[in-house]
C-alpha cells in the first residue's frame, strides 16, 4: 500500500460571490439614463463568474418603487439573487464604521443601511457591486468593490 499512487483531489473551484448594492439595481429597474447600461453589464460580468447576493436592507430600498411585493420579487427574483439575512456582527461592524465616519465630521442624515451593507460584505468576504464607492473604499477597505 506504501507504494500505490497516490490520487491527487482536484483542487476546490471557488465561485465568488458579490452583494449586489441597491444603486445597481435601482439603476436598471429605472433604466437610469446614466448609469443604466454601466450597471446591467457590471451585474451581468458578475453573474457570469459567481453568486449574486442582496440582504433585508437592499430589499427595502429597491422596494420604494414598488406598489406589491410580487413585483419585487418578479423584478429580484430568487432565481438570480440570493437573500441573506443580516448577520448580527455586521451590525456591529456597521456602528463602529459609522461612529468613525462621524467623527470624521459625516452627517448624522448619512444612511446607516450603507454601513450595514458594507459590513456584510466585509464578514461575508464578499465583493460589493455598487456605484457608490467613496464611503465603502474608505470604511470597508477589506471589501473588493466592483465600481465605475
Amino acid at each position: 500500500m506504501a507504494n500505490e499512487p497516490r490520487i491527487q483531489a482536484a483542487p476546490a473551484v471557488t465561485r465568488l460571490v458579490t452583494l449586489v448594492d441597491s444603486s445597481v439595481l435601482l439603476d436598471i429597474l429605472t433604466d437610469d439614463r446614466s448609469w443604466a447600461q454601466w450597471s446591467g453589464d457590471a451585474l451581468a460580468r458578475a453573474r457570469d463568474v459567481g453568486a449574486l447576493v442582496i440582504n433585508p436592507i437592499v430589499y427595502a430600498e429597491v422596494s420604494t418603487g414598488f406598489d406589491r411585493i410580487e413585483d419585487l420579487d418578479d423584478a429580484v427574483p430568487v432565481a438570480d439573487f440570493d437573500r441573506e439575512p443580516l448577520p448580527y456582527q455586521a451590525g456591529f461592524l456597521a456602528g463602529k464604521a459609522f461612529l468613525a465616519y462621524r467623527k470624521r465630521g459625516g452627517q448624522r442624515r448619512s444612511p446607516l443601511p450603507d454601513f450595514y451593507i458594507g459590513a456584510h460584505a466585509a464578514l461575508g468576504k464578499y465583493r460589493l457591486l455598487t456605484r457608490d464607492a467613496t464611503r465603502y473604499r474608505t470604511y470597508f477597505p477589506s471589501v473588493e468593490l466592483l465600481a465605475p
